[in-house]
């Protein structure tokens, strides 16, 4: 297994552990009846750290890589241009050395023929000299005394020594053109010794080459597979980054649920040790402005029919501030048909108020509020009276007067 491969399987067999730890943490910590959410943060934090440096190291892999994938191609690159070069070098000294085997056959022809001539000289000069042995010195002698005149003895004379001279000239000049010839050939059988032995020698080169090629493509090889591995191994890695992710945001809202939950308990202790009716007359107004709208059944003379008003609505300058009456944790905000945007707060104890036609929010859900803050602004939201509050108390599942509850103005 290379080790590449075994890198990878630690990195799986790591991300399986960690994921299997952590779900098994939640679990755990799920089924207690009290958990520590800090610790449980702390540990899904950790693990998302310790795979994003993971990630992190096999991204750098990834970037080596590339530039050994770039410093492999260039090479393979330079190996096809020097493999190109050399057989353009070996065909070339192919042709040359054809060619310099045709001036050989053609040198050694011409020797042929001048070693014929030659030969054909000698034979004839020893022929010569044996005539001479055979009828003595005085034979060309006889041959001019043999002459009719003395003008044709010296002829014969001159003729005979012209022809000595032209053989023995001849001989020179083929001797001459034999030795030149011979020479000429050596050095023509040197050139081809070796330009065979650099061909030979190219050859080599060119074989040595084309291993070098195949070894650095299967690198490349190697090298694009361990790279599409690292690029699995990061997708993995995401996915369980994601996962845990996925958890710590479950732990994030398990804890802000508990925390609310926990406020609230606390505000019931709180409530409990003092009565909310004691509280009766005592509440302060959620905004400024008169009541336009009082609680209960009301007649309305326009439209002759009787109508039930589960609060009060208070009309006041539009963009006025709205208060909350209480210390509290905010449940709801959202739109209602016929009461515009609503928020809904939480006062434990079974008790809850609710405030409508607001504008310009200024609190969120899970936010815990103390009596006299701005929590948004009058306005009109589904309103046909124009700019309004509907104010409502809820007291253990009944709606109660507000009047009662507020301070006499």
């Amino acid at each position: 297994m290379t080790e590449m491969n075994l890198g990878s399987f630690k990195i799986m067999k790591n991300l399986h552990y960690i994921l299997f730890l952590f779900l098994s943490f939640s679990l755990i910590f799920t089924q207690t009846s009290q958990r520590d959410y800090n610790d449980e943060l702390r540990y899904q934090n950790d693990a998302i750290n310790a795979m994003k440096k993971e990630m992190k190291a096999l991204r750098s892999k990834i970037g080596k890589a590339n530039t050994n994938e770039v410093t492999t191609v260039k090479r393979i690159t330079n190996l096809d241009e020097e493999i190109a070069l050399v057989s353009k070098l070996i065909q070339s000294l192919s042709n040359e050395e054809q060619k310099t085997r045709n001036r050989v056959q053609v040198l050694e022809k011409d020797i042929k023929s001048k070693e014929e001539k030659l030969e054909l000289l000698r034979l004839r000069y020893e022929q010569r000299i044996v005539n001479t042995y055979r009828k003595g010195r005085l034979s060309q002698l006889e041959q001019v005394l043999s002459s009719t005149s003395w003008r044709q003895a010296v002829y014969r004379t001159q003729y005979l020594k012209i022809i000595s001279e032209i053989e023995q000239e001849m001989t020179k000049q083929i001797e001459t053109l034999l030795v030149q010839i011979s020479k000429q050939k050596l050095e023509l059988e040197t050139v081809l010794w070796q330009n065979t032995a650099l061909k030979r020698e190219k050859k080599s080169q060119m074989s040595s080459l084309r291993k070098m090629k195949i070894k650095r493509e299967k690198q490349l090889t190697q090298i694009r597979q361990d790279k599409s591995a690292l690029a699995n191994y990061i997708q993995e890695k995401s996915a369980g980054i994601k996962q845990l992710e996925e958890i710590l945001k479950k732990v994030l809202e398990d804890k802000a649920r508990f925390e609310r939950e926990e406020r609230i308990r606390q505000q019931q202790e709180a409530l409990q040790t003092k009565s909310f009716h004691a509280l009766q007359g005592k509440l302060p107004w959620p905004a400024g402005g008169r009541i336009i709208s009082k609680f209960g059944k009301q007649w309305n003379a326009k439209l002759k029919t009787t109508t039930e008003n589960p609060g009060i609505d208070i009309k006041g300058k539009p963009g006025s501030a709205i208060r909350t009456v209480l210390n509290g944790v905010v449940t709801t905000i959202t739109y209602i048909r016929g009461y515009g945007t609503t928020i809904i707060i939480d006062h434990a104890g079974g008790f809850y108020t609710v405030y409508s036609h607001v504008t310009n929010i200024q609190t969120h859900v899970d936010s815990e509020v103390r009596g006299g803050d701005v929590i948004a602004y009058m306005g009109d939201s589904g309103s046909i009276n124009g700019s309004k509050l509907h104010f409502e108390i809820w007291g253990k599942g009944q709606k109660l007067n507000p009047e009662k509850w507020l301070t006499k103005q």
